[in-house]
């Protein structure tokens, strides 16, 4: 067997995340005795990574099936929109405002109405 083929199996793999995760998790992996690679995001780059976080997150809402899931994955997207605002610089009033008015001028979602199609003109 080739020498580095043999050390290729004897090494631990570490799974890749390359993700975004939550402020403790590093914390967590240390106390269960894990290694584990990471970095702190340039401002840039973060505000990428929450975008991506918020879509992960948006799946697994849309999967989620039990009422208890379902709120955990809310919760999720309502961390990830503060963290946003505060990378943004904006407060969440601003925020609110922005979406009072938009649905002051285009409704909201309460009625439940599913678009079928639309005839063109």
């Amino acid at each position: 067997m080739d020498v580095f083929i043999f050390l290729q199996l004897r090494r631990k793999t570490m799974p890749v995340y390359n993700k975004l995760v939550r402020d403790k998790i590093l914390e967590i992996l240390e106390s269960d005795g894990l290694s584990y690679n990471a970095k702190v995001l340039e401002p840039q780059d973060f505000l990428e990574e929450v975008k991506a976080k918020m879509v992960e997150e948006a799946k697994e809402f849309q999967q989620a099936e039990s009422v208890q899931d379902i709120v955990e994955e809310l919760a999720d997207l309502l961390e990830l929109v503060h963290t946003a605002i505060n990378a943004l610089g904006i407060s969440y009033k601003e925020l609110e405002e922005n979406r009072t008015h938009k649905k002051a001028t285009r409704g909201g979602f309460e009625q439940a109405i599913y678009l079928l199609d639309v005839e063109d003109k």
